[in-house]
This record gives C-alpha cells, structure tokens and sequence, in this order.
C-alpha cells in the first residue's frame, strides 16, 4: 500500500480569539478558526466571493504563544495536517464529524495584539508524532460534551 501524504498550509485572518485549554496530561491547547477569503468569477462573468472558516488546534508551547500573541483578525500563515474525529451529538440525534488542522506551525504575520509591532513569527520544528490522536481528552470543565 502507498504510504500517504497529509499537509495543509493556510494563510488568512483570525475569525476568533485562540481558545486555552489543558489536556489531561496538563499539555497546553488552543483552538481558534482562521478565516479564509475565496473569490472567483461565476458562469456570466460577475466577481463572486465566499469566506470559509477553519478550524485549527495548536499543542504546546506554539498554543500559548498563539494566546498570548493572537486574536481576532490577525492575520496568519497556518501549517499542519487534517485531522477527522466523531462525537455523539448533544441531543442524542447519533454521530456528527468534525474536520480540524492540527498545526505543525504558526507564523504570525501582523503585530501582536497588546501593541503595533509588526515583526515576528514562531514555527517552531515539530514532528506530527508530538500531537495527541485523540482530540476527546481536550476539553474544560464548562465544556465536557464537547470533543475537543
């Protein structure tokens, strides 16, 4: 069987402040979407725009540097791999998928958010084996239905 090849690289704005969270083990995690603009022309020539939102899950150091420097609106270079997981719904209507980017690298691209600077970055070298597979053990206390 050929071996696969799991890589997505995104750049665009903070739809939300980076959510802090701890997983059981205490490893620091942020989750935050990242907007990305699409434009393209329709069948009759006219300029057509769409915004999807992603979401994107950052461990470790990288995830509290993102907490510390990011919010919404900043803009990004995102660097990791898809990562699909189930989860019972809340109200019991059976299961429901999720897709996330588990990022591998965060570069800043704006200043950080208590002044104007406008350097920086971190993308720090990371190995996609230093990422937990079970997104369920990421999770705060107001949020326990949740499986992330």
């Amino acid at each position: 069987m050929a071996r696969g090849f799991n890589k997505v690289i995104l750049m665009g704005n903070l739809a939300r402040d980076p959510e802090m969270r701890y997983t059981a083990d205490r490893r620091a995690c942020a989750k935050f979407a990242v907007a990305v603009n699409n434009t393209w022309k329709d069948k009759s020539g006219e300029k057509q725009e769409s915004v999807d939102f992603i979401n994107i899950v950052v461990f470790g150091p990288m995830a509290e540097s993102c907490e510390k420097y990011l919010s919404k609106g900043r803009p990004v270079l995102v660097e990791g791999r898809l990562h699909t997981y189930s989860y019972e719904a809340k109200d019991g209507t059976g299961k429901r998928y999720s897709t996330d980017v588990i990022a591998s690298g965060v570069t800043f691209l704006g200043g950080n958010k208590s002044d104007g600077d406008r350097s920086g970055g971190y993308a720090p070298d990371t190995r996609d084996e230093d990422f937990p597979m079970d997104m369920s053990s990421v999770r705060s206390d107001e949020d326990a239905d949740i499986p992330f």
